[in-house]
């Protein structure tokens, strides 16, 4: 596994208060860049001092967009243990992301490298608090200066680091979700199965529109016939229904989620019924108001789980289990948190030990 060469900071950044941390507003003090160039591949990986990268005003990322992120997060175990949760699944979706956008592929065994390189020289940021960790965000972006619609031959991969607490104000309190008729998210040839900023910038409207009619989040319909469940917000979307769990089919359009994969795996081994499949908002929402929709919650890296308490749709109203978190989705988050903060056994080897 590849060593990288460190250059520390002169000065380091005092630490924030762990019980106000919020999300993505604190960064650590250095971070881990690689250089790529055509003929000569990816090179020269280093953990370096935090600071601006110089680009050039006519840098392809800025006016194409080609570009790629990950999300992940390192955890502090009560024995003052640090470590990962499957970092390996990030570093496949984040190739597969860059095949999609033509960026070059990283091999994953020095993605991993350079995750856990970089955790270690922070260690000190990873906090200490309950439901608090380290947020980990590697990307890739296109650097040649040039204007003109076609792959850059140069790239930065990059990683960045930030202490978190938790993503909703609320914590784990159920939140209310809106569906969306007229923007969509994604559709399929195109590039919602990845992580590409692109995704995100299409979502904004509508997460605003959403805001204003004070709901948490966006309920995706697809693309085409404006009619089928996708993901909810910035995650993955899952529902009980009639005794068993269902969450949309991984077809080219939905990000396949870590969490969403970890969910299916646990609820599997735990004798619940999964179905990834095709689910319409009218099939939803008749089996809420016929109140046959037992839970509903979102998985994801940020958030971990978060239940959802109340859909709206074309001036309908559901409320989902009471307005209350359900038994699988506290059990899914119980679990997962057990396991990434090390007071539950690893029983499937997704840890990776960093320091």
């Amino acid at each position: 596994m590849a060593v990288y060469p460190v250059t520390r900071a002169k000065t380091l950044k005092q630490k924030p208060d762990e019980s106000a941390l919020g999300f993505g507003k604190i960064f650590t003090d250095h971070m881990f860049i690689m250089n790529y160039d055509a003929g000569k591949g990816w090179h020269d990986g280093r953990i370096v001092p935090y600071a601006p990268f110089e680009l050039d005003p006519s840098c392809m990322v800025f006016h194409y967009a080609q570009e790629i992120f990950e999300g992940m997060k390192a955890y502090r175990t009560e024995s003052g243990t640090v470590q990962l949760f499957r970092p390996i699944e990030n570093a496949r979706r984040l190739n597969s992301s860059a095949e999609r956008l033509c960026i070059p592929q990283i091999p994953e065994e020095d993605f991993v490298a350079a995750v856990k390189q970089l955790v270690e020289v922070e260690a000190d940021w990873v906090p200490h608090n309950p439901g608090t960790s380290l947020y980990i965000r590697p990307f890739i972006i296109a650097t040649d200066a040039a204007l003109g619609v076609h792959a850059s031959k140069t790239y930065i991969f990059a990683i960045i680091c930030c202490p978190v607490g938790s993503y909703y104000a609320a914590g784990l309190a159920p939140v209310k979700i809106y569906v969306e008729n007229d923007d969509v998210r994604a559709v399929k040839g195109g590039t919602g199965f990845t992580k590409c900023g692109g995704n995100y910038a299409a979502s904004i409207r509508a997460g605003q529109k959403a805001e204003e009619a004070g709901y948490s989040q966006v309920l995706w319909l697809d693309g085409v016939h404006r009619k089928y469940i996708e993901e909810v917000g910035a995650m993955n979307v899952m529902f009980k229904i009639d005794g068993k769990v269902v969450t949309p089919e991984l077809a080219g359009s939905v990000l396949p989620g870590i969490t969403r994969k970890s969910c299916i795996e646990l609820m599997r081994s735990w004798g619940i019924e999964v179905e990834e499949r095709l689910l319409s908002a009218e099939e939803l929402f008749k089996a809420g108001e016929e109140g046959r929709l037992e839970e509903a919650w979102g998985t994801g890296t940020a958030a971990v789980v978060s239940p959802i308490g109340e859909l709206a749709w074309n001036g309908k109203k559901v409320v989902v289990n009471g307005g209350e978190i359900g038994p699988i989705t506290q059990r899914l988050y119980d679990e997962l948190t057990g396991i990434q903060w090390g007071k539950r056994p690893d029983e499937r080897g997704w840890i990776v030990k960093v320091k």
